[in-house]
């Protein structure tokens, strides 16, 4: 293809990280070329960091047969450079950052863009479906765990109602919007785009997620690969409300809050076994009963998702979800031990705006 845009359409760049996704990049590439959308014309701006496999190869060869299609190198290999150096190299109006780990309906882009001016909105994403990597129950169980609003929550960006709604991941926004909000915060390499649409949000714009259109979300393949993944996002909410106390909100540190719990109900359990009995026996309820809990409404969302998948593997799910949040709050109590000043501004935190979080965040 020429990749020339005769009709001078509104363009949108899509600016595509990339490292070591090999696996399944094609796909991706695939459904944002081969889109259907009258109303606008698309670029692709694909920024490897790096990687080891296949996965520059195939993209450097796609280049090769489609002008859309251009191929730059994040030295840096960091998150937040690869999204910065696209906003410098998109030669179209309107951005949107999307992931190699994802597969766009036909007709994305163009919806997502009609939607974002009929609402007047700040950006527009279109309804994202967490599926499993692969056909194995772990990949399931993983793809399951993360989609769930027990998993992350009912604000998050896989699980958000239509509307306008603080998480709306890979959506269409004017590329001035970025730059003048001083583009992403290289510091952070995780919550990058928290700390952005924060700054969107104190500009006094609005984010919208529309049903009309979606996109395939694929997580991490194995249960190990997830809880790896959760535990740095907790460990970065962390760093991201030292930096910028208003781009976390107070669903990311439930599970910190759930592991203290487990802490504290576990030495009281273990200092009731010098109390006479019978007191030496009721020491250890406190811990029976949180992670009782736990797993009881572990086993309630596990049955709503057997139920709606018709799959008896998903009845797996409760030592999954207790995995994912003890993880996720593991990781923000390494972070607080690891930067204890963190914790004069969750000490001090006042009445924060919504804020629009994305992969980065358990939301």
């Amino acid at each position: 293809m020429s990749g020339r845009n005769p009709e001078k359409l509104p363009l949108i760049s899509i600016l595509l990280p990339t490292l070591n996704e090999g696996h399944g990049i094609e796909r991706c590439l695939d459904s944002l070329l081969a889109q259907d959308s009258p109303g606008c014309a698309i670029e692709v701006l694909a920024i490897d960091g790096g990687s080891v496999d296949n996965t520059r190869e195939i993209l450097e060869r796609y280049a090769a047969r489609d002008a859309r299609v251009r191929v730059f190198t994040n030295e840096r290999r960091r998150t937040p450079f690869a999204y910065n150096l696209g906003l410098r190299e998109a030669r179209g109006e309107y951005v949107c950052i999307f992931g190699g780990h994802c597969l766009a309906s036909h007709d994305y882009f163009g919806v997502c863009l009609k939607e974002l001016l009929a609402r007047g909105a700040g950006a527009c994403g279109g309804r994202v479906i967490t599926v499993p990597a692969c056909a194995t129950v772990e990949a399931r169980l993983a793809a399951w765990a993360a989609g769930h609003p027990f998993g992350s929550s009912r604000k998050s960006f896989r699980t958000c109602s239509e509307g306008f709604v603080d998480t709306a991941n890979y959506a269409v926004m004017r590329r001035e919007l970025p730059l003048e909000a001083g583009g992403y915060d290289e510091e952070l390499l995780r919550n990058q785009d928290n700390d952005l649409n924060q700054k969107l949000v104190a500009r006094g714009h609005t984010m919208y997620c529309t049903w009309k259109t979606h996109c395939l979300y694929w997580p991490q393949a194995t249960v190990r690969g997830l809880l790896h993944y959760m535990y740095n996002n907790g460990f970065w909410n962390v760093i991201s409300l030292k930096k910028n106390p208003a781009s976390m909100a107070a669903r990311h540190f439930i599970p910190f809050v759930f592991v203290l719990s487990l802490i504290a109900a576990s030495l009281a359990a273990i200092a009731g076994a010098l109390l006479p009995a019978p007191y030496c026996w009721m020491a250890p309820a406190p811990l029976a009963a949180a992670l009782g809990l736990h797993l009881a409404v572990g086993a309630v969302s596990a049955l709503d998702v057997a139920l709606g998948e018709k799959s008896l593997s998903a009845l797996l799910l409760p030592p999954v979800f207790l995995g994912l949040h003890l993880a996720y709050g593991l990781g923000t109590l390494s972070g607080f031990l690891a930067h204890p000043e963190s914790f004069n501004f969750l000490r001090g935190s006042r009445q924060r705006p919504q804020v629009f979080s994305s992969t980065g965040s358990l939301s």
